[in-house]
């Protein structure tokens, strides 16, 4: 009996050979085109969008359309409708023009689309990964059998700390959650940390009343003292302190929390230490500014963005600790359709990802193609275009709030030049610059970060004048 032969494959979903290369081709110079347009022009979206939210509703997929006029639709409504980091103006929050080696990975990763939950199915790339972490790792100063993975974003690793501090705090934790602590669970850090850690102590069921803020010692610092009151009293009321978190690099001003100071804490009252480098660890990158971190070796656990001042693709979050026996425990399962279940190995049974994006390897193509001296290279960078700044606004009679050693400005501007918050809407609305306005130490300032790799002294020169311009008397 002769065979039914099966349909053809979708042609729209799955072009012949010919057609994806004609495709592809195309697109490379698009978005070529496109960056160069992004870059010479204005930071902020410019894009209609009420008209825009019309224009979206026609597209009812009731009738397919043609390939190439989607794509081209797309860049040009991405051109218009997002705050451009590509843009070597945008001096916003920690998000960076991506380097070219993390956009090769992306489409290389796109491409062979790896399910990278086992070893067995995705052996190339979880070894791949592993040999990255394992190198970040040593920048770090942790021993040779400390572990890792990557993650989604500094969130679920730092998610992933707060799992790992409660499994080691109780053994009884992974079958009885809270339930198994004698009283109300408790972690601590800075009142100038990433605000993140409210949804994960949410997240992980802990309650949000589980984190404390410690107060700041007037530079933006968590203050070591204020830090030992909180414990204290928290013990004193029947609470169980499980975690410390420093942060390296806050969000708000760059600062460094006293690392080796809360460390000390840490170790005397036999405490999980969580330092969260998410921005502030790319400095581990370079050798001269390394030493700001010192400390961060004795950390229980690190976080690092990557997809921050490492400019990679978003996002590509780095979880370090030196307990695998803990990753182990938190995040075990057991499954008879998996290829392979082998602990310490298969990065389903050790983070909290099951099916997994290859992640690692956009570090992976930029640390190969630029080595560790030149992605070093690029966080100086980063810190000299922030010192040009400063140079400017200082000779020009601003007032520098912080005192970060990173590439954070907090900038307040001479008496008369008003609001500080109007004065960077004013900034961001005339798009020839980004910039950002938070709290530091209890006052308005602007906030500066250097996150493009390829800005220029023009582009330094430009804000600077967009500041004064759009905010003098």
């Amino acid at each position: 009996m002769k065979q039914k032969s099966l349909p053809d494959a979708i042609p729209a979903l799955f072009p012949k050979a010919s057609d994806r290369d004609r495709i592809g081709s195309w697109l490379t110079l698009e978005l070529e085109a496109s960056l160069r347009r992004v870059q010479a022009g204005p930071v902020a979206p410019t894009i209609d969008m009420p008209a825009f939210r019309a224009e979206l509703e026609t597209f009812d997929f009731s009738k397919p359309r043609p390939l190439e006029d989607a794509l081209r639709w797309t860049i040009e409504r991405m051109e218009h409708g997002i705050v451009q980091m590509a843009n070597p103006r945008y001096f916003g929050l920690f998000n960076p023009g991506a380097n070219f080696p993390a956009q090769c990975a992306d489409r290389i990763a796109g491409t062979f689309n790896p399910q990278l939950a086992s070893s067995a199915s995705s052996p190339v790339p979880v070894a791949l990964e592993s040999h990255v972490i394992r190198a970040v790792a040593r920048r770090a100063n942790f021993s040779e059998e400390s572990t890792g993975h990557f993650a989604t974003g500094g969130s679920e690793a730092n998610y992933t700390a707060l799992l790992c501090a409660l499994t080691a705090a109780h053994a009884n934790f992974s079958s009885q959650g809270v339930r198994a602590f004698a009283g109300p669970v408790k972690f601590y850090t800075s009142r100038d940390c990433h605000i993140a850690w409210l949804k994960i102590a949410h997240q992980a069921g802990v309650g949000r009343e589980a984190l404390r803020l410690v107060d700041t010692d007037g530079r933006g610092r968590m203050d070591p003292q204020a830090l030992l009151r909180a414990i204290a009293a928290d013990r004193a009321a029947g609470a169980v302190p499980l975690m410390v978190v420093a942060t390296a690099g806050t969000t708000g001003g760059g600062m460094i929390d006293p690392l080796h100071a809360c460390a000390d804490i840490a170790k005397q009252q036999g405490l999980w230490l969580h330092v969260d480098a998410a921005w502030g660890g790319a400095a581990l990158a370079s050798n001269r500014l390394r030493g700001v971190l010192a400390g961060i070796e004795r950390a229980d656990s690190i976080t690092i963005d990557a997809h921050k001042w490492l400019a990679t693709t978003m996002g590509c979050a780095i979880f370090l600790t030196r307990r695998a026996d803990l990753l182990s425990e938190a995040f075990h399962a057991s499954t008879s359709f998996m290829p392979s279940s082998i602990s310490g190995v298969d990065p389903y049974l050790n983070s909290v990802q099951w099916s997994r994006r290859f992640l690692g390897l956009r570090l992976f193509l930029a640390l190969t193609a630029a080595g560790w001296e030149g992605l070093g290279a690029h966080v100086e960078r980063g810190v000299e275009v922030i010192e040009r700044i400063k140079e400017g606004l200082v000779a020009l009679g601003w007032t520098i709030a912080n005192d970060s050693p990173l590439a954070v400005l907090d900038a307040i501007p001479p008496a008369g030049f008003g609001d500080v918050r109007a004065l960077v809407r004013r900034v961001v609305a005339s798009g020839r610059a980004w910039v950002a306005s938070t709290l530091f130490e209890g006052r308005d300032v602007v906030r500066i970060c250097a996150t493009n790799g390829e800005t220029r002294t023009e582009d330094v020169n430009a804000l600077i004048a967009a500041l004064n311009e759009e905010s003098g008397p």
